[in-house]
């Protein structure tokens, strides 16, 4: 959020990153995770392509920034984006509402079987992805805490809804938007 508002308010990157890290705006202890997380940051706002998305991320409620950053985490990851679509919104298709781990795993196990680059990829690389997708669902209320097995109905906010009808029909199964 504050690196969005700070580009709408007309920053070029470099000098948001350079204000962040001046006035150490994001709370960090040292300025290479700013850099970093800056960076992981614009990189999604740009897979945005919409100044509206932009704009209800930096100014839009919590909730809705938070259905945002989701979206923009989809569009610039493929692997969050097919998580998303084919786990999730395949779970609220079928009203199954239960995502455990042995669900996410085989959603990894496929993936490795399909991707040769995925194959290489070490178990605590998997692990760490699998609880950032999972912390993920918590943060946005899919689950309602990192050891739960149920997923909880999701609310896509209209504001999201609107832009996401018009522009990526396919993102909505994973907001619970079954039309």
């Amino acid at each position: 959020r504050i690196l969005a508002r700070l580009l709408l308010d007309g920053l070029s990157y470099e000098d948001a990153v350079k204000r962040i890290t001046d006035e150490n705006l994001f709370q960090f202890p040292t300025e290479r995770m700013i850099g970093s997380i800056s960076n992981a940051c614009y990189k999604r706002i740009q897979a945005l392509n919409s100044n509206e998305l932009v704009e209800l991320l930096a100014n839009g409620s919590l909730e809705v920034a938070k259905q945002v950053n989701l979206y923009a985490m989809m569009k610039y990851n493929r692997l969050v984006w097919d998580f998303m679509t084919t786990v999730i919104g395949e779970k609220y298709r079928t009203q199954d509402f239960t995502l455990t781990k042995t669900d996410v795993s085989a959603f990894f196990f496929a993936l490795r079987e399909q991707n040769e680059d995925v194959a290489t990829w070490s178990e605590t690389t998997i692990q760490k992805i699998k609880q950032v997708l999972v912390k993920s669902l918590v943060e946005c209320e899919y689950l309602d805490s990192t050891k739960s097995e149920t997923l909880n109905p999701v609310y896509l906010y209209p504001e999201l809804e609107e832009v996401l009808e018009s522009k990526d029909q396919a993102a909505l199964c994973a907001f619970n938007c079954l039309r």
